[in-house]
């Protein structure tokens, strides 16, 4: 069975554990989550798998609107219950690319519209996360080629993080043609590299923005922002709240 539901979580931090399993997904703004201890924040970008049972503490930032999905085993056939045992068998921080996030979209809209319709809502919950699973685990077949080396990559973007990084350049890192590079990093992540430099470089500037009390213009310098006002156009399209929303929340 599947229940969705959209609802805005407060900023006070809620303590508890129930017996079915759990996805949040975020339509506007941020919320951060521990489950089983396990650290993590739901954004446009980034979902929470909740497993039965896992004890687990979330807050809202500031405004925010969640589109929940709740999920037992009760009359799912069989191979909708493998699924749920393999995308809920330890809590999970999933990355959404954008076309998982413009079905999400879609999914919230509808909700929005006719959630009073229980078949409708089971429809899409079961859509969303069969769209999710396809992403996490969908592709059992070896991948053609070298395997990337992610940790080389990541240490490379990090290091130059404060300036324009090229595709050819994570290819030159990668020892692979760009348009090699580009499809087996997008078969590797589900992001192209683009989108996963964007994801990087909002993820340093929301931490740098919660732990420091930088200026925002030198926060945008130093995570590759052309601009403070790119830094603030990305965070509100992408996070749905501006840079200074998301450090006074903290």
């Amino acid at each position: 069975m599947i229940e969705a539901r959209l609802l805005r979580l407060d900023d006070k931090a809620h303590h508890h554990a129930h017996d079915h399993h759990q996805l949040v997904m975020s339509l506007a703004g941020r919320a951060e989550f521990e489950v089983d201890g396990r650290g993590g924040e739901v954004c446009r970008m980034r979902a929470c798998l909740v497993p039965g049972d896992a004890g687990h503490g979330f807050a809202g930032k500031g405004d925010n609107r969640m589109l929940i999905l709740d999920l037992d085993g009760e009359g799912t056939p069989a191979d909708d219950l493998e699924m749920l045992e393999r995308l809920f068998e330890t809590p999970r921080y999933p990355d959404l690319d954008a076309d998982f996030q413009n079905l999400l979209n879609y999914a919230g809209a509808e909700l929005a519209r006719y959630g009073n319709d229980p078949m409708l809502a089971r429809s899409l919950g079961g859509i969303l996360l069969r769209a999710l699973y396809l992403r996490l685990f969908g592709d059992a077949k070896p991948r053609r080629g070298t395997a990337l080396d992610l940790e080389r990559l990541d240490v490379f973007i990090r290091d130059n993080l404060a300036r324009r990084i090229s595709v050819a350049e994570l290819a030159q890192v990668a020892c692979l043609s760009p348009s090699h590079f580009h499809a087996q990093f997008k078969d590797a992540l589900g992001l192209t590299p683009h989108q996963y430099l964007l994801k990087t470089r909002l993820d340093s500037a929301s931490r740098l923005l919660r732990d420091s009390d930088r200026p925002l213009v030198r926060i945008a310098e130093e995570c590759g922002f052309s601009s403070q006002s790119a830094l603030t156009t990305a965070m509100r399209r992408y996070l749905g709240l501006t840079p200074k929303r998301l450090r006074d929340s903290d």
